[in-house]
């Protein structure tokens, strides 16, 4: 095969947790040109994986907004005569959509819409309890494709390691110092760790161990970010609203360490090679666990209710995050670092 399409997944965490399918594709197809086709919210993380040629955006958004708009996508897919596709994630339009492109070989996890537009079916017993980077693998093994490493992995590239050296300079940090970054932030409530444990826990990595601790996020996490670095008392390098993701990719291979919850950044983190600790509360390691090529280290307290992944997002006291102290983290930090 020369020219194979891969439909991705719709989160940041998990299209880190598919980087291990490209590299087991371009391996065993290594004159193929691998395209994507992601929702434009993970379009920059697919560009830090050295495997993928190139993405095509299609919004969700906008394209259930009427037929038209996913038979036009159909169309452009059509023209670019792909020799096969795989399909990472059920989705009836996706599958739908690379049917009408005519694509002669499509891979992937059938639903009960149109199971006979898929020509190599995936099945998905025991799914829900394999790690998501292995249900993503195992859509091109069923098909018989070798992988050999099975490892996440992102690439950083020389422009943005000089553009977060620069915002770094005018935070005052030279290069020499030995960081460490607290990501404080997570896509929902349940799985972020409490604003006043990373706080104590910045001034402990400050005052005791001599790190300078840096803040990253989105512009929507800038208010915690400065309630985090005002209650810590050691001033923390902000750079919450200021860096894209290849930036804050930069940042984490930069950095001695992250430590972070269960959330896309975590991944991203270990995929490019850095040292992280990660908190877990609701979900589930063996599931969602940080797979990457730095050192790996997982705190999560037993409180019955989280023996399974939990989601239940209106859950009144979150004791499963509650339970992480920050001596906990403190002490695991430690033990990393030696």
């Amino acid at each position: 095969m020369r020219n194979i399409l891969v439909v991705s997944v719709n989160w940041l965490g998990d299209v880190v947790f598919s980087t291990p399918v490209y590299r087991a594709l371009k391996a065993a197809y290594p004159r193929a040109m691998i395209t994507v086709l992601a929702v434009p919210r993970v379009k920059e993380v697919l560009e830090l994986c050295p495997d993928v040629d190139q993405v095509i955006v299609y919004d969700e958004k906008k394209s259930f907004q009427g037929i038209g708009r996913m038979i036009s996508m159909a169309w452009a897919l059509r023209q670019r005569k792909f020799d096969a596709v795989f399909i990472l994630r059920r989705s009836s339009v996706r599958t739908l959509m690379t049917w009408l492109a005519g694509i002669p070989v499509r891979v992937g996890y059938a639903d009960n819409k149109w199971p006979g537009l898929l020509t190599c079916r995936v099945d998905d017993r025991g799914c829900d309890q394999m790690h998501r980077r292995d249900v993503y693998l195992k859509v091109i093994e069923t098909f018989g494709v070798k992988v050999k490493d099975r490892s996440c992995y992102l690439e950083v590239g020389r422009d943005a390691c000089e553009r977060l050296a620069a915002k770094l300079r005018a935070k005052g940090l030279s290069g020499d110092e030995r960081i460490v970054v607290l990501n404080t932030g997570g896509n929902w409530a349940l799985k972020q760790w409490l604003p006043e444990r990373f706080a104590e826990l910045a001034a402990r990595l400050s005052r005791e161990l001599g790190l300078k601790v840096v803040l990253p996020g989105a512009a929507s996490d800038l208010e915690r970010v400065r309630s985090i670095a005002r209650a810590s008392g050691v001033d923390p390098v902000i750079l919450a609203g200021e860096t894209d993701l290849k930036e804050m990719a930069a940042l984490f291979k930069r950095a001695f360490a992250v430590i972070s919850a269960d959330s896309g950044p975590l991944h991203v983190a270990s995929a490019v090679g850095a040292n992280v600790v990660a908190l877990f509360g609701p979900t589930r390691p063996e599931i969602t666990g940080p797979c990457g090529q730095g050192r790996i280290k997982v705190l999560q307290h037993d409180v019955k209710c989280n023996r399974g992944p939990c989601y239940y997002l209106e859950c009144p006291d979150n004791q499963c995050m509650k339970a992480i102290s920050v001596d906990d983290v403190f002490q695991t930090f430690k033990v990393l670092k030696s």
